[in-house]
């Protein structure tokens, strides 16, 4: 396929259609927002970190992306209810979410774990999810159905040995059950409700990362060949390879795709789990 060929199979394949993404502001989010856009879709970016909201305006704009930011909370409900009334409101639907919005949250021994550590991560990225879902749903069951793309992790789901991680993980495997869950319920509205689980991205969640006693965990030592990503020879992915998976599960070549994970790790998780 040449890239003029890819340029037409993007273009336009979502135009009007109207998307949310959450934890928009940098990274996997920002990313996808950037290619829905250029897809055709009116774009809705939610997050917390208004500065970065407005360095992907500024991007969006010169691209002649239609979009609106939103400085929002996803774990608090009046914020996420508010939200999506806002823009059903705006665009008179919605009829693609991406519940992207994370952090790293506490990484440390499970008896060091505060409760406050612990409430605080499953609250970003279980709760904050949840509440996505629950509010957008009857803007999706209105228009006739949609898509909902939740961002979860390798972690929890087939990596079990990230030192510290138990918070995260247990965030990341509760996503992929709601995800399933719901994706029954809703598949008689044409909703279709899917996962990515990305292994390592060049990203910034590491700056939500809080680090205590690791080296308190006894871990059997290992020895990765040539690095952690064999299919990339090391490297990390780029927030676009993962944004480039959302797009297809919001367009309609995965319209028979509901309940799904799609693993985007460069076999991270097969080497690593």
């Amino acid at each position: 396929m040449t890239e003029s060929d890819t340029d037409e199979l993007v273009s336009d394949n979502l135009k009007g259609r109207v998307a949310v993404v959450t934890g928009a502001g940098s990274g996997i989010g920002a990313a996808t927002a950037e290619l829905l856009g250029l897809s055709g879709a009116k774009v809705a970016l939610l997050d917390l970190r208004l500065d970065r909201l407005q360095q992907v305006a500024i991007s969006l704009s010169q691209q002649e992306v239609v979009f609106h930011t939103k400085q929002v909370d996803v774990s608090v409900e009046e914020d996420v209810r508010k939200a999506f009334q806002e823009i059903g409101a705006l665009w008179g639907r919605i009829d693609v979410v991406v519940a992207n919005a994370g952090i790293n949250g506490i990484w440390a021994p499970l008896v060091d774990i505060t409760a406050a550590e612990w409430d605080l991560t499953l609250a970003v990225n279980l709760r904050s999810t949840f509440l996505t879902l629950k509010h957008s749903v009857p803007w999706l069951r209105q228009g006739g159905g949609g898509s909902i793309i939740v961002v979860s992790s390798i972690n929890g789901n087939r990596v079990f040995s990230t030192l510290g991680a138990t918070a995260y993980a247990c965030s990341k495997a509760a996503q992929i059950a709601l995800m399933k869950m719901s994706a029954l319920e809703y598949a008689r509205d044409r909703i279709r409700i899917n996962a990515i689980c990305p292994g390592s991205v060049a990203t910034h969640i590491d700056e939500s990362l809080t680090a205590r006693n690791l080296d308190f965990i006894r871990r059997r030592p290992v020895q990765f060949p040539e690095g952690e990503v064999p299919l990339g020879d090391g490297a990390a992915a780029q927030a676009d390879q993962v944004a480039e998976i959302a797009w297809f599960l919001a367009s309609d070549y995965s319209n028979h795709v509901t309940g799904t994970e799609i693993y985007v790790d460069g076999a991270q998780s097969l080497l690593k789990g």
